[in-house]
């Protein structure tokens, strides 16, 4: 039985939406709240005793070799150790346990390829390929506490790999197969990598995306690398140069490998994977999460913002594996749990644009996690597309990445969910490690694009520039008031960075580079990065709040709003519009919307808001995982020569947009 959720009850604020956005708050169904798997017992047990409630989550949801006594050893900021008498080992917690709980013959992995292949994986076959590859990489040389880069497509190997390498606890630091090989090489160098997992090519938009040579171009930049093996999964199909000695088929390396291995127990302090992230500095940031604390909060967050029941659910994370939602919600958090999932390799549109709603049901996915940006893709095509697929499988949805737009949020639950399915709007970072403010579905009234309340066990606080908490109904600064079992443990190789970066402004505090804004029920409001907090002629301005107000315009898919340099106020606001497929404008009809979009924005916020330019383009620039660049589109907005692209799904949108904005 599908749940459904009660009609709307109550308005919210004009400034809380866009405007003409049917204004609501969506209590939990009594049916739902009945059997969720998180209600308000859990919700009190962690108001109760925050250390206690986190204590009791790592000894009911993990296995450990050695059962942690104390829970936080936390003599102040920035120094955590979480569990830290504890041992156990995240593969064997994410495999071999199900397997001996009986639960071998359990799909793990629905994997669907680009072109239309696809295989399922069950525990125990992902069980014995992870130990067959422990062992491979064993045999290599690789040793606990080795550093590992893998640069591999959405397949099921790069999951294989980054559990053999969790296994033997040596540290993975999984690379987006969009960057250049000089990123690479820049990553590579950072953690002093010994060994790269990596793929011929992998299937993107209809053709094959060619990895290894940005392999070869990284590991022939500067002279001589740690890098002693590189090991390649056959899957585009396309030619690659060979370096003998260095090189080795995935395939042909792993024959005759046994697939026996008994997987050793860490320190829950213990280092599980370096993730880079940008910087403001230019250099990467590799930051550093450790074992038991990070597995036991996405094991948490996973099964209960989610309501996950792994006997029946197939959940989908659409993020890939290269990001931090990929680490926590389609690796770690899904297979500590037990769950089925999809693993999609592709894009949301291809070969055509109803991919995604076809997966869903083709599986019969019950719980769909994707980014706004996505779900804006989606309005801009049209709703007869999901409209055409049976999607009745669904019972829960949610949003990950940036904030979400009421607008969106209201056509995911009526198009997508059918008007029935509860969202989870979710708020955290890769510094964070796992989600920290969510509604809970079965508990929440949820309030469309809020993230709301901080999760059970977190603590987060709304702050202005003095660290002085704000009233309701004011805006502030993010910060989270005291440490978190999956928080970050440092940025790698460089301790100082890390306690400038995120604890110097407000010392005991950790300082999430967002703002926010607290309703007048206290609910929690993202509104984007502090850098994408514009101030025109001294007003604070949220980018967020903009373009959710340009795409309530009936005609409007999808806006990103940057604040561009200007003499007379100091900052302006620019904005890029993408506009309905089905909306057809003439030259002199873009003059016309320009005039009407200023107009809107103008009644719906106010004349402070309004954009000195709006630019309307045929597509906005994107990361892999659906991150709008708006660095690129500042530099478009300020007239400079445009940034790195590498990181973009696809490097030509910048010379398209260009083009559209000249001739704007």
């Amino acid at each position: 039985m599908v749940d459904r959720q009660d009609t709307p009850t109550r308005p919210v604020a004009e400034h809380e939406r866009g405007a003409d956005s049917p204004a609501a708050v969506f209590p939990p169904s009594a049916d739902f709240a009945a059997r969720a798997v998180a209600g308000t017992d859990f919700v009190e047990s962690a108001a109760a005793d925050r250390l206690r409630f986190w204590g009791d989550q790592a000894r009911q949801r993990l296995s450990w070799h050695v059962e942690p006594t104390e829970t936080l050893d936390w003599s102040g900021a920035p120094v955590a150790r979480w569990f830290a008498d504890g041992r156990l080992n995240v593969a064997y917690n994410c495999l071999d346990r199900h397997v001996e709980a009986g639960h071998g013959d359990r799909v793990a992995l629905h994997w669907e390829g680009e072109p239309g292949d696809s295989r399922s994986v069950t525990y125990a076959e992902l069980t014995r390929d992870v130990s067959r590859a422990a062992n491979l990489l064993a045999s290599m040389g690789v040793v606990a506490g080795d550093r590992v880069v893998i640069y591999l497509p959405q397949v099921p190997e790069a999951v294989v790999a980054m559990l053999a390498v969790a296994r033997l606890g040596a540290v993975h630091s999984v690379v987006f197969g969009g960057f250049s090989g000089e990123s690479l090489r820049a990553r590579i160098d950072d953690a002093q990598a010994v060994l790269v997992v990596t793929a011929d090519g992998g299937w993107r938009k209809g053709a094959v995306a060619p990895l290894k040579p940005a392999v070869d171009a990284a590991l022939a930049v500067g002279g001589e690398s740690s890098v002693r093996d590189v090991l390649v999964v056959r899957r585009g199909g396309n030619d690659v140069d060979w370096t003998e000695g260095r090189d080795h088929w995935w395939h042909e390396a792993l024959e005759g490998v046994s697939d026996v291995h008994e997987p050793e127990a860490f320190e829950a302090e213990h280092p599980l994977f370096i993730l880079y992230t940008s910087g403001t500095t230019g250099k990467p940031k590799g930051i550093l999460h450790t074992s038991g604390g990070y597995l036991t909060q996405v094991a948490t967050t996973h099964a209960t913002v989610f309501d996950l029941r792994p006997e029946s659910d197939v959940w989908w994370c659409t993020a890939d594996v290269g990001w931090i939602t990929g680490h926590s919600y389609v690796v770690y958090g899904p297979l500590a749990n037990g769950a089925t999932q999809v693993l999609y390799e592709g894009t949301p549109d291809s070969p055509a644009p109803g991919r995604w709603w076809d997966v869903v049901e083709k599986y019969g996915v019950t719980v769909l996690y994707t980014a706004p940006t996505a779900i804006r893709g989606f309005m801009k095509a049209g709703r007869e597309i999901p409209q055409a697929r049976d999607l009745s499988s669904l019972r829960l949805l949610g949003s990950v990445g940036e904030p979400i737009n009421p607008e969106a949020w209201l056509w995911y639950r009526e198009v997508v969910g059918g008007g029935r399915t509860p969202i989870v709007d979710t708020w955290w970072q890769t510094e964070t490690g796992a989600i920290m403010i969510s509604p809970l579905p079965g508990v929440t009234a949820t309030k469309p694009g809020a993230a709301q309340t901080p999760l059970p066990g977190i603590a987060v606080d709304v702050v202005d520039d003095l660290g002085t908490p704000v009233a309701d109904g004011e805006s502030g600064l993010l910060v989270v008031s005291e440490p978190w079992p999956s928080m970050l443990r440092g940025i790698w190789g460089d301790p100082d960075r890390y306690a400038e970066t995120y604890w110097s402004r407000f010392g005991d505090r950790y300082f999430a580079g967002d703002g926010a804004r607290r309703d007048e029920d206290g609910d929690v409001w993202l509104l984007g990065r502090v850098d994408d907090v514009m101030n025109v002629s001294g007003h604070r301005l949220s980018t967020a709040e903009i373009e959710s107000a340009l795409v309530s315009h009936p005609i409007v898919a999808e806006s990103a709003v940057v604040g561009a340099a200007d003499e007379t106020t100091g900052q302006a606001v620019v904005a890029f519009v993408c506009i309905r497929d089905s909306v057809t404008l003439q030259p002199e009809g873009k003059e016309a919307m320009v005039r009407e979009l200023r107009a809107w924005v103008t009644r719906s916020i106010g004349a402070i808001a309004r954009p000195r330019d709006i630019y309307i383009v045929g597509e906005l620039p994107k990361t892999r995982s659906g991150k709008i660049m708006r660095r690129l589109l500042r530099d478009v907005a300020e007239g400079r020569e445009v940034g790195d692209t590498t990181t973009l799904a696809d490097t030509m949108v910048m010379s398209k947009l260009e083009a559209q904005v000249r001739g704007n």
